[in-house]
């Protein structure tokens, strides 16, 4: 949703481990609000419109992600954020990006189970429950 009337962005950060329905969840937001969806797995598409997960580019798409956002933020537009956020330190620069912009802040989790599309290996998904933090009591 873009605000013209001078109304604040809302950021919304949805959270949560592969399979349990950021991306579907993120996408029924944005149908509803208008607002952009963005999510790392977005920049690890090949020029055929393929998902190629490439571990060594993990640094480069979540900047890429938080610029793109930075960007729709900064003209007032609503953006929607999913990512798995396993740990707090991993929102720390769209926590910023929201009180710099003075966006509303909604942070998502999702703890369905439906099976994961971009086939992440078990073992990882796994490591990413065990370093799993819970949000801190000011954003719940």
């Amino acid at each position: 949703m873009t605000n013209h009337s001078g109304n604040k962005p809302d950021l919304t950060l949805i959270r949560g481990l592969p399979g349990s329905g950021k991306s579907t969840l993120a996408g029924m937001i944005c149908e509803k609000t208008g607002a952009i969806h963005l999510e790392a797995d977005q920049f690890m598409v090949d020029r055929y419109g393929n998902y190629r997960f490439d571990g060594r580019k993990l640094r480069d798409v979540h900047a890429r992600c938080e610029v793109e956002c930075n960007g729709h933020l900064s003209v007032g537009q609503s953006v929607v954020v999913s990512n798995t956020f396993s740990e707090i330190w991993e929102m720390q620069a769209y926590l910023d990006m929201a009180e710099r912009h003075h966006a509303a802040l909604q942070i998502i989790e999702c703890h369905g189970r439906f099976g994961n599309v971009h086939g992440v290996p078990d073992d990882k998904i796994n490591a990413m429950r065990k370093r799993w933090q819970q949000l801190p009591e000011r954003y719940s």
